[in-house]
């Protein structure tokens, strides 16, 4: 059974930091370009970063550039984000994806289920 269950989330002050973890299973995330994606309170979903099978490229957004670093570990088939730096604005479910092509596009294939980030003081 194909699953991709995301950890790490929380409730953290302003200016610490997170890694989310992305686990796959019944997939092997090798062959995928992958995705983080968000979606916070009233707000429509965006791409937050993306890394492309071989970590060749990346992509964050501009709202997130500099703080958050993707990577993968392909052996373990985990997707990560550090996300250093957290902001309230980064308050939002975060969810991973894989990307059906070999470059970053929003063509999603399969979607965790989210993990809950709140950035509060």
């Amino acid at each position: 059974q194909l699953r991709l269950e995301e950890s790490g989330g929380g409730l953290v002050q302003p200016g610490n930091s997170l890694r989310l973890s992305c686990a796959a299973s019944g997939i092997s995330l090798h062959n995928w370009a992958m995705g983080w994606l968000r979606q916070g309170p009233g707000k429509e979903r965006e791409v937050v970063s993306c890394i492309t099978r071989n970590s060749e490229i990346t992509y964050y957004a501009d709202s997130v550039k500099g703080r958050f670093t993707i990577s993968r570990d392909n052996a373990k088939n985990t997707l990560y984000l550090q996300m250093n730096n957290l902001k309230p604005e980064d308050t939002a479910t975060y969810y991973c994806a894989t990307i059906s092509t070999d470059y970053c596009s929003d063509e999603y294939d399969y979607w965790g289920q989210g993990t809950q980030v709140t950035v509060s003081s």
